[in-house]
């Protein structure tokens, strides 16, 4: 694995594990083997090293929302396999956004992650007003987000096939946000 690769994935899993602000680049740099100078030559500040790890998923959350807020409104039953496909795929950095999104939204990359959360409510807000659906919705993507976050403690990490997990998920999500009545919406 290239260093720079592998200086994300240290990265990643000391911001997960000790947080963000309780991570240095001198720490960084002593797991991957290698200097603080060689950390800054790949990336300017830890801060660019926390926005190139997570900048991807919402690039990603991005292009979802956009092809909903263009495509003519919100078609839940495709948003949800989407949103949940996507959370999988960039499913190590979920913890990292749900866990610390909040105390961090002074960093730019961690302010838009949260910016993309509201888009997300807004988008289910609009289609529908009443309260029970704005708790619904609120419940099954809190929830979603938190099981992945807390995935390792609820025994889902590596130990269930990753197909399994996602077709619980989707189960379990249309149960909550898609009415069996019209699944058009």
């Amino acid at each position: 694995m290239p260093l720079h690769d592998d200086l994300r994935a240290i990265a990643l899993a000391e911001f997960a594990a000790s947080g963000y602000a309780a991570t240095s680049l001198q720490r960084i740099a002593d797991l991957a083997g290698t200097s603080k100078a060689s950390v800054l030559y790949h990336f300017a500040s830890k801060e660019l090293l926390l926005a190139d790890i997570v900048s991807p998923a919402l690039d990603d959350m991005e292009r979802l929302i956009e092809t909903i807020e263009h495509g003519g409104g919100l078609r839940r039953a495709e948003f949800v396999e989407q949103f949940v496909d996507l959370l999988l795929l960039h499913r190590e950095v979920v913890p990292l956004v749900i866990n610390q999104g909040a105390t961090l939204d002074d960093v730019p990359v961690m302010h838009r992650a949260t910016e993309s959360m509201r888009r997300v409510a807004e988008l289910f807000r609009l289609a529908s007003g009443s309260t029970m659906e704005k708790l619904r919705f609120g419940v099954a993507f809190g929830g979603v987000a938190y099981t992945l976050a807390a995935a390792e403690r609820l025994g889902l990490s590596g130990e269930i096939p990753i197909d399994e997990v996602r077709g619980a998920l989707l189960t379990i999500l249309h149960d909550l946000l898609v009415p069996a009545e019209s699944t058009a919406r």
